[in-house]
């Protein structure tokens, strides 16, 4: 391809609506171009990328067994109101009515259709297993579309399901789509960390993420230091410090004005934060839920909604709780009536808490679980901290920040009860089918690789999806043959298979450098006047900084082989 002839341009500034480096480096590379918010055109360049990372991807999907197929962006409402993930997904699902009033959805994901297929297809355990897939555009209605494409309203999927007769085939599915994305980690050079996550609006049992470990993730990701243990913040546990141990004393009713954090609270007494209890109310469904807490921990909302099985929940706002007749900063949960109460386990791990005292300006002492107060459930809603003790050996976590890249679930049997995907199992006997589902994002991916590959110039493309391999850059003069030599050059090179940006503009050598370093082709050769007095050409790996000189004979030959070994 010539640059001239090439569709889009580079920009020197920054955009001011790119937040993270991927979006920045995109925009100005003319790899992507914004249409609304999170909704995104890809340029040519972009494209290049995407077509590469997709044709990676189908690649191992058809090795492990992947049958390709396509399946419609439109799907009946009905179909999600039968599973009952029309109300999980809420306002994240895009609707649209036809022309004879009928609301369709524009898909974010396809369990409800293929499992509507699979029920007509599969009778007999002789039709199983079967691992289905597609690569297609998705919707869904963030909220803040944020970091490019990153998180965005419309992108392009890489979705597989597995369907088995058992739990024990399954698992065979299960690791071979794990296997097959490590194998495209591999292949497009991102360090992807395997973890620990939240099944979120999917539903469903067991779950785990592919992150890229990057400075500017939208996700925590809690790892330990010792171990293999990894999990998406969401999800992660961790072993919480004890308290103690102390004798419990009796309680004592206290002035506190003017308290109503926990920090005003643990200052004003005197206590450490661990010695408090902190109340957090929310609406789960309509419904008020008191959540309590030690002081110096924060409640996980994720696992809170996952524990009370709640399709919408939020924090409480000060009007409802008043109007439940709560003394809002000084609640507590002794004598309260009427509301659900889910504490944490670490109220049983600590003695003598200070707790409000259920009106204005007073706390209480010495609060005792289960002593002082019960609670309707008593579980896990903490969220996992850097320096929590390890839940699988003695380690310490540590907390970072990561691009989700990937994501598995096992899906169970739900969609198979709810949309009658059964099969006749081996005694004749009628069972659900079990599921699993697989997903990856291409335009994430991709983000993903300029966060991870890119330094103050420009991005810095791995081989193996770089839009192009070699960056053919002529400094022309007049009175010199550069252009006679880079135009041979350029046609010898396409005939060698190899894939070429011929930079034939009439453009400084300061713009093409800087051009070069800010699309991030791997190999820039440089034909040049002072280069050819000697006969050579320079070659430069855009990822290194000192460059070699070749013979113009043998140039072709040699960059074909620099290639060949580094793909």
């Amino acid at each position: 391809m010539r640059l001239s002839e090439l569709f889009g341009k580079t920009q020197r500034e920054i955009p001011s609506e790119a937040d993270t480096p991927s979006h920045q480096l995109l925009l100005r590379a003319g790899m992507i171009m914004q249409v609304a918010a999170g909704v995104y055109s890809y340029m040519p360049l972009g494209w290049r990328v995407l077509k590469k990372i997709e044709n990676i991807i189908r690649e191992e999907m058809d090795n492990a067994g992947g049958q390709e197929l396509a399946m419609p962006v439109l799907q009946p409402v009905e179909l999600w109101q039968q599973t009952g993930r029309d109300q999980s997904f809420g306002k994240g699902l895009f609707t649209l009515l036809d022309r004879r009033e009928r609301t369709l959805v524009l898909g974010p994901t396809h369990e409800e259709v293929l499992t509507q297929m699979v029920s007509h297809h599969v009778q007999s355990y002789r039709d199983l297993p079967k691992l289905l897939y597609q690569i297609q555009k998705k919707f869904r209605d963030e909220p803040r579309p944020r970091g490019g494409l990153i998180r965005v309203r419309e992108f392009i999927m890489k979705d597989l399901y597995s369907f088995d007769v058992d739990e024990n085939r399954l698992d065979v599915s299960y690791r071979k789509m794990v296997q097959a994305y490590k194998n495209i980690y591999e292949r497009c050079a991102l360090p992807a960390l395997f973890v620990e996550a939240d099944s979120g609006a999917i539903g469903g049992k067991d779950s785990h993420e592919f992150m890229l470990i990057a400075e500017n993730g939208e996700d925590g990701v809690i790892c330990c230091e010792k171990c293999q243990y990894a999990a998406n913040a969401e999800k992660a546990v961790s072993v919480k410090k004890k308290i103690g141990p102390e004798k419990p004393l009796p309680t004592e009713e206290v002035a506190t004005p003017g308290t109503k954090t926990i920090e005003e609270l643990a200052n004003f007494l005197n206590v450490p934060k661990d010695h408090t209890l902190k109340a957090v109310f929310y609406v789960a469904d309509g419904q008020l839920v008191f959540a309590m807490i030690r002081g110096d921990l924060d409640v996980n909302e994720v696992k809170l909604q996952r524990l009370l099985k709640c399709a919408d929940l939020h924090l409480a706002t000060e009007d409802e709780v008043s109007q439940a007749g709560i003394a809002a900063g000084y609640a507590s949960p002794m004598g309260l009536k009427g509301i659900k109460i889910v504490a944490d386990d670490s109220v049983t791990e600590g003695i003598n808490f200070v707790a409000g005292g259920n009106k204005p300006d007073v706390h209480i002492k010495n609060v005792n679980y289960p002593r002082d107060f019960k609670a309707d459930i008593v579980a896990d809603i903490a969220q996992a901290r850097d320096g929590d003790g390890c839940p699988m050996c003695n380690g310490t976590l540590k907390s970072m920040q990561g691009i989700e890249i990937g994501h598995v679930f096992k899906l169970g049997t739900f969609l198979g009860n709810a949309l009658g995907a059964n099969f006749i199992n081996e005694k004749g006997e009628s069972r659900p089918i079990i599921m699993g589902c697989y997903g990856i994002g291409l335009g994430r991916l991709l983000a993903a690789v300029v966060e991870y590959y890119h330094d103050d110039k420009g991005i810095i493309w791995p081989l193996s999806i770089a839009p192009y391999q070699v960056y053919l850059c002529p400094l022309y003069r007049e009175d010199t043959n550069v252009a006679e030599v880079a135009g041979k050059l350029y046609e010898e090179m396409q005939s060698a298979g190899l894939e070429v940006l011929f930079d034939d503009r009439e453009e400084s050598p300061g713009v093409k450098f800087n051009d070069a370093d800010l699309l991030g082709i791997p190999l820039r050769v440089t034909v040049g006047p002072r280069t050819l007095q000697n006969g050579n050409v320079e070659v430069k790996w855009r990822a290194e900084k000192e460059a070699v000189m070749i013979a113009v004979t043998e140039a072709v030959d040699k960059v074909k082989e620099l290639v060949q070994i580094r793909k």
